[in-house]
Order: C-alpha cells, then sequence, then structure tokens
C-alpha cells in the first residue's frame, strides 16, 4: 500500500528508433566567411561535410543573441572576455562550451582532441568531431 497522498502515475515510456536523415547545409566559404553560390543558388552539401559546416557556424555564434536561433544553438566563449580567470581555466570553460554547443546536434556523436588558445584577444579552436558520418577535423 502507497503511504503516498497524491501517487504519480506515469505512462510507460515506449523507446523508438529514429533515423536520422541525410544531414544537409549550405556550403560554406570559411576564409570569407559567406555561402558558396553556383549559377545564382546557393550550393547544397550533405553529410560529414554539412555537419562540419553546420558546427563552424554555430562555434561562430554567440548564444541567446539572436532571435532567429533557439537557445540552444551557439556558444558562450564570448562570456569569459574580461574575466579575472586564468589561462588555463579560461581554456577549460572554452573547451566544454565547445562540447557543450556540438553536442546539441544529434549528427555529433562526440568532441575530443579539443585545443584552445588565446592570440591578440582572439580565441582559437581546434577540436574532433565524431558524427554519424566518420570523424572530421574542425578548426575556428
Amino acid at each position: 500500500m502507497s503511504t503516498e497522498l497524491f501517487p504519480s502515475i506515469q505512462p510507460q515510456a515506449v523507446e523508438t528508433e529514429t533515423e536520422l536523415s541525410l544531414f544537409k547545409e549550405i556550403a560554406w566559404d570559411f576564409e570569407k566567411d559567406m555561402p558558396i553560390f553556383k549559377n545564382g543558388s546557393p550550393s547544397i552539401i550533405s553529410g560529414k561535410d554539412a555537419v562540419l559546416v553546420w558546427a563552424w557556424k554555430a562555434l561562430h555564434t554567440p548564444r541567446c543573441r539572436h532571435e532567429i536561433y533557439t537557445w540552444d544553438y551557439g556558444n558562450e566563449t564570448e562570456s569569459l572576455i574580461g574575466q579575472p580567470f586564468t589561462d588555463d581555466l579560461k581554456r577549460s570553460e572554452a573547451a566544454r562550451y565547445v562540447k557543450e554547443c556540438l553536442l546539441v546536434n544529434p549528427y555529433i556523436s562526440d568532441v575530443s582532441n579539443i585545443t584552445v588558445s588565446f592570440l591578440d584577444g582572439a580565441i582559437k579552436i581546434s577540436c574532433t568531431i565524431k558524427t554519424v558520418y566518420g570523424e572530421a577535423e574542425l578548426d575556428v
């Protein structure tokens, strides 16, 4: 006999495996920071290259600043500016922010080999992302 005044009755959750569709994204010129066009239309890429473009753009977008994006999209490395933390702590926090930023994408299963460096007021991030299509190197 339950001793709770208001017992909680929860229906059984049924786990279903959903298959991810092919990931597509607009091709991106990382040097010029702009989309690639062919014949006046944006060029579409898919698979690992598309996930890499998504990751690059997510790391360049501050979280919670633009209404067009969900609050899960983007990163928070900008919040480290002006903090009285040691460089080691800043690198550690930046690595955590990178992982949090990228792992919201269901096509990315792991982020590893994260290196963070600060040079002339800019942050440089390199990492390996494991996608459902294989591993890719990302430099931001």
